[in-house]
């Protein structure tokens, strides 16, 4: 049985990712790159045993355990597909997050350390990455980029007889049960383990609760003779707002945790819920966020975050906050942006260049 350590592995792993995927598809190199890698020319078709051993060794890339690995070099399409997950989640956690303290910095050795500790940032970790999982599978299912899945195909819509089902539904049935086996089964004894497990499902639960039926008419001058209808999945963004907000409302239920030292302290009982009446567990069982240890201030640097020592805020929204009461420094500088811009005929973009001085706010240490 899977427990919360694979889970922790997985998300270390997956974060840590820089260079991705060049030997699978054209659209895999978008992943994670920066700009500033070399080229490097490949093959548009790879013959079937070369693409076989291009797609192990991508999976053997990504670090994974044997199950995962396993699982992964199943389908030529799964590789790709997670780091596809592994990109979507961690810029839609630097969005969410992007004008608080703790900025969802994820490089090596503040990422190691966050997911070590219960802390509601790490349980925001687990639940976006899992989400990320599903939604990026889902959609991969849908267009086509795997083989062993393929479009919705389990209608369950009112009013089913009047519809005709077409289109290309996201395949979140064949998603979530993957996403399941792939990060791991509960553990009834580490309550750590138990705390993970349940943050992932609330990232699973969270796509499930944001699928929408989309249909199209047909028929002449406008009428509805015949509807097509199919599953889709929320945008991503919609997934990471509503997981921002279940970060901000989590519930702490167990150790409680000295900032100062960092070291954990004895089990308490849930707080904010009961988790059922006569239950022992102390689990709440709303999908709602849990953690059981405080978070630092992240103000300062140490193991969890390079600090916000220098980092840039908005005056009249965050600075305060940001800042943590030490003030900020005001810069005036000149910048030169396109402006203006028209497109002309054919086929490029024409602007002006216009410069303007604009105001930076920056965190003092």
């Amino acid at each position: 049985m899977l427990d919360g350590p694979l889970l922790a592995r997985w998300l270390a792993a997956a974060f840590g990712l820089t260079l991705l995927l060049a030997t699978l598809r054209p659209s895999a190199a978008y992943f994670g790159l920066t700009g500033s890698e070399p080229l490097t020319i490949l093959p548009l078709t790879l013959e079937p045993e070369a693409a076989a051993q291009a797609h192990y060794k991508a999976c053997d890339r990504l670090k994974l355990e044997r199950k995962q690995r396993r699982m992964c070099r199943r389908d030529p399409g799964v590789a790709e597909t997670l780091v596809e997950a592994v990109s979507m989640s961690a810029l839609e956690c630097q969005f969410q997050f992007r004008f608080e303290r703790w900025n969802c910095t994820l490089e090596g050795r503040y990422r190691a350390s966050l997911l070590k500790r219960g802390f509601k940032e790490t349980a925001f970790l687990y639940a976006i990455s899992s989400a990320g999982l599903t939604h990026a599978l889902a959609k991969a299912c849908s267009a086509g980029r795997m083989e062993r899945c393929t479009c919705d195909e389990a209608p369950d819509l009112e009013n089913r007889e009047a519809w005709q089902w077409g289109g290309c539904g996201d395949n979140l049935k064949y998603s979530s049960k993957f996403v399941k086996e792939f990060l791991g089964r509960r553990s009834s004894k580490d309550l750590r383990a138990r705390v993970d497990f349940h943050n992932n499902l609330v990232g699973v639960k969270v796509i499930k609760a944001g699928v929408e039926t989309t249909c199209k008419c047909h028929g002449v001058s406008g009428s509805c003779t015949v509807r097509t209808c199919w599953r889709q999945l929320a945008p991503f963004h919609e997934v990471g707002k509503h997981l921002k907000h279940k970060y901000e409302t989590a519930l702490k239920v167990g150790s409680t945790t000295n900032e100062a030292t960092g070291e954990a302290g004895a089990i308490s009982p849930p707080r904010g819920r009961a988790s059922g009446v006569g239950s022992s567990d102390p689990l709440p069982r709303t999908p709602e966020l849990v953690h059981l240890d405080d978070s630092p201030s992240f103000c300062l640097a140490g193991r969890f975050s390079p600090g916000t020592a220098g980092r840039r805020c908005h005056r009249e929204k965050n600075c305060e906050s940001i800042c943590c009461g030490r003030g900020h420094n005001t810069q005036s500088r000149v910048v030169t942006r396109p402006c203006q811009c028209q497109v002309r005929w054919c086929c490029y973009v024409e602007c002006r260049q216009c410069t303007q001085r604009e105001e930076v706010y920056t965190c003092k240490g």
